[in-house]
């Protein structure tokens, strides 16, 4: 079966779709060179299968039909061997089985609070990548972009108007698009230990948990009070207990100063831009004060001395620049040891 195509689009093809169908699409890959290949089908009420063209995205990426998709010889001829769904429904079986072909569904609503960015980087495994595909509009538009970023080391954009160069009809949210961006910022590697990763992550906590009474207890750091981290760690300045490590610091880039105040808090009227608090993650110590509070005092867990405060909506620095869910305490509450 050829790949090539002088057939009508995809984006035609799914006009034929009744309004009331379900949507079932696959992508799937092997790489010898780091590439991928998709293939979609459309699955009516009738258990009838629409066509679609296959297309070419990138060497070794594909958008195809599902004919192709239970056609050993044409899986075989495009190098696909991997199949991974991006849907909130798990996707069901093919419809010919091949042992060779393996599988992998990550459950993503599409939606702008949904979280895409922690999954890339396991979509791009050594020798091949596994792929799904929906309507091709946002969630594997959005994975897709993410390889071609990584692939060839573009910004979002760039890699962005390649692949509607290939399917002019994707449409990536706005929060994937925020994540995508952070993506490039972050050069194409999702480090979870980093505080870029550790702010968008409490960020996407709020978006589910807007109540903030069913927090997964893995968002607050470990308390350095329990550990043996032999990392430096900030204490107390009044009855030294131990409160956060360096690693818990979640730095932003400094503001302009008194300038960028827009509330009633601009008071620094010295034209000093120095950070005068520690905004850092949420930790064990401070569960129960944060649970079902938006924001409040963070006090000393042992002494009860006011360290700072925290507002899950965000609070701006003394250097001007907006932290958001922010946790700070006051430099001169604690000592570094």
């Amino acid at each position: 079966m050829s790949i090539t195509h002088t057939a009508p689009t995809l984006a035609s093809c799914s006009q034929l779709l009744p309004a009331n169908s379900l949507t079932y699409t696959y992508a799937v890959s092997e790489l010898d060179t780091v590439s991928f290949g998709i293939l979609s089908f459309h699955w009516v009420s009738n258990e009838q299968c629409v066509s679609a063209v296959m297309l070419l995205v990138d060497p070794g990426l594909y958008i195809g039909n599902a004919a192709d998709l239970n056609d050993s010889q044409a899986l075989a001829s495009a190098a696909i061997s991997h199949i991974l769904s991006v849907d909130s429904v798990e996707p069901a079986p093919l419809l010919i089985a091949d042992e060779k072909i393996r599988r992998k569904w990550i459950n993503v609503l599409d939606e702008a609070t949904s979280d895409l960015l922690s999954h890339m980087d396991n979509c791009f495994l050594e020798q091949l990548i596994c792929f799904c595909y929906k309507a091709g509009q946002s969630r594997s538009a959005t994975i897709i972009t993410a390889y071609l970023m990584k692939k060839y080391q573009l910004g979002f954009t760039e890699a962005y108007h390649r692949l509607k160069a290939v399917k002019q009809d994707v449409q990536v949210n706005s929060g994937f698009e925020e994540q995508l961006c952070l993506y490039e910022i972050m050069q194409y590697d999702v480090d979870t230990s980093t505080a870029l990763y550790k702010q968008y992550r409490l960020t996407k906590i709020i978006q589910k948990y807007p109540e903030l009474q069913h927090v997964p207890s893995e968002l607050f750091a470990i308390d350095p009070a329990h550990s043996s981290s032999p990392e430096v760690s900030y204490r107390c300045r009044k009855c030294r207990r131990a409160l956060f490590h360096g690693s818990n610091i979640l730095s932003h880039l400094v503001g302009e100063g008194t300038p960028a105040f827009v509330h009633k808090k601009s008071n620094n009227l010295t034209g000093d831009i120095q950070c005068t608090s520690y905004f850092i993650e949420p930790m064990q110590w401070m569960e129960q004060a944060l649970l079902g509070v938006m924001d409040g005092q963070l006090l000393c867990p042992k002494c009860s001395a006011k360290l700072g405060s925290f507002s899950w909506y965000g609070d701006q620095c003394s250097c001007g620049r907006w932290v958001s869910p922010a946790f700070q305490l006051h430099r001169n509450r604690v000592d570094d040891i």
